[in-house]
């Protein structure tokens, strides 16, 4: 019998896919996304209707194109090759300043105008002018107070977290969390000891951190990573990978906070016990470590689990929250997690969700899984929190308790 189809290719090899228009976009998006956001706010506060005089809008436009050519060079030779961490400085804090004018230019642009004319305020250009000083004075003032939310020490987060199958030996352990600490281009030692001296004060059964330590080698910004030396827990210190370990050779920070006194879990585990019950720590390396090349860094579960007895209760470290479907699927209790930073710079929290599966705080996945995300002890990036605080979390686990998670 003949074939007669026609949708067949000769070779017999299946048609290639054809990728979506928006898979297409975002082969473009380094490109575009730069100048929307310089080129936004431009003509919102400068060419909607204000009329300005002409060296205003000269020297408006002017600053505008040096935003965004300065932008991506700085950035470039920040976090490229030559690692300039005063061009980082520069370029991190431009891309921070041009979201936040982006965001409030679309938002007060699309709605302040609209009720201005509806209450009967001044005339056209009177409006376009009250636009333009509204989103430079609330572009201000949440650029200056993101930046001290930033820079501040953590608040402590603490709540009761409920594992059913916790022994009652172990019910009250204290459960320390800081992750994403990023330490980089602004030195942030005296941060960094301030941060442990909270922790410290938490008197933690387990201090954690879930990865994203820094964002350069461990030799460069060994300074700022020294006083994780200093965490004190009356059982154990662990630490896994997180992301970005793996763009600035992550086994040079395994070696430094093994150094420290801290435990890697890198695919392992540990037993903490009390009260003749016994909790499984387990730790697996970031999502992203199978690709980065190195030598037997992946994520590996069924290898932090080995050897562990099925019916303790288990809680991991997992640097990024979507790691919970395999979580889940082991019967993990419970998963702590950072890499989000509840999106840090408001409203970029809605892209991070397209990625993640949680934002921040305390979900349920599945009928035994809980994650906890933290928001992030450091900032990546631009030096700017804008709704989305930092924290250092206390989690006290209850055999027993009545706390409810989140759907």
């Amino acid at each position: 019998m003949t074939d007669t189809s026609d949708t067949r290719p000769a070779d017999g090899a299946a048609p290639a896919a054809r990728p979506s228009p928006l898979l297409r976009l975002m082969r473009y998006l380094p490109l575009i996304a730069p100048v929307l956001l310089w080129a936004v706010p431009c003509g919102v506060l400068l060419y909607s209707g204000q009329h300005w005089p002409l060296p205003v809008t000269l020297v408006g436009t002017l600053l505008f194109a040096l935003g965004l050519i300065a932008m991506p060079l700085t950035m470039v030779r920040g976090h490229g090759r030559r690692q300039q961490d005063r061009a980082a400085i520069i370029g991190d804090s431009l891309l921070g300043g041009s979201w936040v004018l982006f965001t409030w230019s679309v938002l007060l642009g699309v709605l302040l105008r609209p009720v201005l004319a509806v209450a009967g305020v001044g005339d056209g250009q009177d409006r376009a002018r009250i636009v333009t000083w509204a989103v430079l004075g609330v572009a201000a003032v949440l650029l200056a107070w993101g930046y001290y939310e930033a820079r501040r020490v953590p608040r402590v987060r603490e709540l009761d977290v409920p594992l059913p199958r916790l022994g009652a030996g172990l019910d009250g352990t204290r459960v320390a969390l800081i992750t994403d600490t990023h330490y980089g281009p602004l030195d942030r030692a005296r941060w960094s000891a301030r941060v442990c001296e909270v922790v410290n004060t938490l008197e933690a059964d387990l201090v954690c951190h879930t990865g994203d330590i820094a964002d350069g080698t461990a030799e460069r910004r060994r300074a700022q990573a020294t006083p994780l030396g200093t965490v004190k827990a009356t059982r154990a210190r662990v630490y896994v990978t997180g992301n970005h370990e793996y763009y600035s050779e992550a086994q040079g920070w395994v070696d430094l906070m093994d150094e420290l006194g801290w435990e890697p879990l890198r695919n392992r585990h540990l037993l903490l016990e009390r009260g003749g019950d016994t909790l499984v720590v387990a730790g697996v390396d970031d999502v992203t470590a199978e690709s980065s090349g190195l030598a037997g860094h992946r994520a590996h579960l069924a290898g932090a689990l080995d050897g562990a007895d099925p019916d303790l209760p288990v809680l991991l470290l997992a640097h990024q929250p979507k790691f919970i479907d395999r979580a889940a699927a082991a019967g993990v209790d419970l998963q702590l997690s950072g890499h989000t930073h509840g999106g840090q710079i408001w409203p970029f929290h809605h892209l991070v969700r397209i990625d993640q599966p949680a934002l921040a705080g305390l979900t349920r996945h599945g009928p035994r899984t809980l994650l906890y995300t933290s928001r992030g002890t450091g900032f990546w990036g631009p030096p700017f929190r804008v709704f989305a605080p930092s924290e250092i979390t206390l989690l006290v686990l209850r055999s027993n308790g009545s706390t409810a998670a989140s759907d």
